[in-house]
């Protein structure tokens, strides 16, 4: 059974609430810890991503391939996906209900959790997949990471992966400050490189197909990095 028939087949269990799935899947798949972790993500980002869109008022094609990047889900099962992503959209809880169940699926249940911190870089690529980051959309992402717990400095940074906000951007990608010295600066570096490995974003539950929005993380961790030791090997 693929994880989007046991997503809808949890649904069919708890009713026409998807918000009672992300219980359902703390309880019926505590025994079964990988696909307890697939199925966590996906459905924080189905509900999540639908919560988004609302907030924005609309859904540009640009967004709906973006979210088809992400998933890359077989054509037999493209009803079952819009399935839950319409169920996500229509249901009467707000997102922030939905925010704080989903922080509750975090392993390490603290305020950087990796999980939780893919789930809005996840969200950030649709976000931005029409050309542009609006004001609800930011609004709607800060919102979420504050109930994810997630510290200003790491929200800031993984924002400026995605949007240039400003001239100190190598230093916030990396999440450090000018005043770190290098080899500082160059420890953090080599500790985001690790977290974004591919048998670590595995272990966290994060489908395959999101590894192309991990890898694009990569790089921006890589062109900061080469940024900040060009301007200090300048000074």
């Amino acid at each position: 059974m693929s994880i989007w028939e046991r997503l809808v087949s949890i649904v069919s269990s708890t009713g026409n609430a998807l918000a009672a799935v992300v219980e359902a899947v703390r309880t019926l798949l505590e025994g079964d810890p990988e696909t307890r972790r697939q199925v966590a993500f996906s459905v924080s980002m189905i509900a999540l991503s639908a919560k988004m869109a609302k907030a924005d008022g609309a859904v540009s094609e640009a967004e709906v391939q973006a979210f088809r990047d992400i998933f890359k889900y077989p054509d037999d099962q493209a009803h079952n996906v819009a399935r839950l992503y319409n169920l996500a959209r229509q249901d009467v809880a707000g997102y922030e209900a939905y925010a704080e169940k989903l922080s509750g699926l975090c392993v390490s249940c603290n305020g950087d959790c990796s999980m939780l911190e893919d789930i809005i870089d996840g969200l950030f690529h649709i976000a931005k997949a029409d050309g542009a980051l609006h004001e609800k959309e930011l609004a709607f992402l800060t919102r979420v990471a504050d109930i994810f717990g997630m510290s200003e400095q790491r929200f800031r940074g993984i924002m400026a992966r995605h949007v240039d906000i400003g001239e100190s951007d190598p230093y916030e990608v990396l999440g450090v400050s000018r005043k770190d010295d290098f080899a500082e600066i160059r420890k953090r570096y080599r500790a985001l490189a690790s977290e974004n490995h591919p048998d670590r974003l595995a272990a966290r539950g994060v489908p395959v197909s999101l590894h192309r929005v991990a890898s694009d993380r990569m790089a921006a961790l890589n062109a900061a990095y080469e940024a900040i030791a060009r301007e200090r090997k300048a000074a």
